[in-house]
């Protein structure tokens, strides 16, 4: 990967939708362009970043913006996942007070007409 790639304006506006996990659909709407023009930025990132899959586009996205090093190894990545992941997952727990969704079931009532024959 190339961290040392510019981007455009437009291009590291998509890209950090991608990064933050938003669909090609999703960066369309919220930018108000059309899909085949987020594809071909994507694929334009795609070349200058050196990367060909979005996790590696949203790992590049995070380690430039972010200040963290590519020469990561293996079990500092993992500690530096499992840190953010818990901050994550805390904040998800204490934010909602709704973190078990219980569902309810509603009945359906079926009217069937019938229609007499007169002979």
């Amino acid at each position: 990967m190339n961290k040392y790639a510019e981007l455009t304006r437009r291009e590291s506006q998509i890209a950090e939708r991608i990064a933050w996990g938003a669909s090609i659909k999703e960066v369309a709407y919220a930018l108000q362009i059309k899909i085949k023009t987020v594809d071909n930025v994507i694929q334009r990132v795609y070349k200058k970043v050196g990367c060909s899959k979005i996790n590696e586009l949203s790992a590049w996205w995070f380690c430039t913006n972010f200040n963290i090093s590519f020469d990561l190894s293996p079990m500092a990545r993992s500690i530096v996942a499992s840190a953010l992941l818990s901050i994550f997952v805390a904040s998800e727990y204490i934010s909602r007070n709704d973190f078990c969704r219980y569902r309810t079931r509603s009945r359906r009532f079926r009217i069937e007409y019938v229609r007499l024959r007169n002979n």
